[in-house]
């Protein structure tokens, strides 16, 4: 018990919200939060359900997503340890935006929304470093509105393309199924899988099943962008 108290005031600690806090204040507040685990696809929280408190990711990986009435998925972050999940309702006090998930076998932290209140109104700081994580969730959320509302799937897809392949050389894997990254770009597995067709014809890529091979890094670009010259036109191995 001592230990994974010890362990979650490590936590806490890295949590932006909670750095400038003494390392005693630090014990006593991973003292009154509740641990809870999680197995792989249980629902931490459902949209539309009370928020009573703050959650924070000890261990796992949670997926945020809402899910319409036909059954599409849109997922918006997924989140792993040391990230705070509820920060906007547990302040308006409305329901959850969305429903959290977890992805693999996951531990949270739930503090209780008096607990919250009472250390921002007694240190600055943490509500100082709530309204900055807040502020980078509503940009976030406007960059999805954007991508949603100005570019075509054939962009979003060439975009994922072009962000998994960072750090990579000319081959690598893509780490989503076509239904999972349509649920991220906001559309649906068969309008996925055309826009990749779309962007191998263009010679920017080239499939073998779950690999890809980026052919032409220019022409990638040039369908992140939505250029009209990007259509068909054999690649090259850049």
């Amino acid at each position: 018990m001592a230990r994974a108290a010890t362990a979650d005031a490590t936590l806490l600690a890295g949590v932006a919200y909670f750095r400038s806090l003494p390392s005693a204040r630090l014990r006593a507040l991973a003292g009154r939060c509740r641990a809870r685990a999680l197995a792989a696809g249980e629902t931490l929280f459902e949209e539309g359900g009370p928020c009573s408190g703050l959650f924070i990711v000890a261990a796992g990986r949670i997926e945020i997503r809402q899910t319409s009435l036909r059954g599409r998925d849109q997922v918006f972050h997924t989140e792993g340890p040391g990230a705070t999940l509820g920060e906007g309702p547990l302040f308006d006090r409305g329901g959850y935006i969305a429903s959290a998930i977890a992805l693999t076998p996951s531990r949270v932290l739930f503090l209780p929304r008096a607990e919250v209140v009472a250390l921002c109104r007694r240190h600055p700081d943490v509500a100082l470093a709530t309204l900055e994580s807040l502020a980078r969730r509503l940009r976030r959320f406007a960059g999805i509105v954007s991508e949603l509302a100005f570019h075509p799937v054939k962009e979003r897809v060439a975009r994922y393309i072009q962000n998994a392949a960072a750090g990579h050389d000319a081959v690598f894997d893509l780490p989503l199924t076509h239904a999972q990254l349509a649920a991220r770009l906001g559309t649906v597995r068969e309008l996925v899988a055309r826009a990749l067709a779309q962007i191998e014809r263009a010679g920017a890529i080239e499939r073998r099943g779950k690999r890809v091979v980026i052919r032409d890094r220019a022409r990638l670009e040039a369908c992140a962008r939505g250029d009209a010259d990007a259509e068909e036109s054999p690649g090259r191995v850049t």
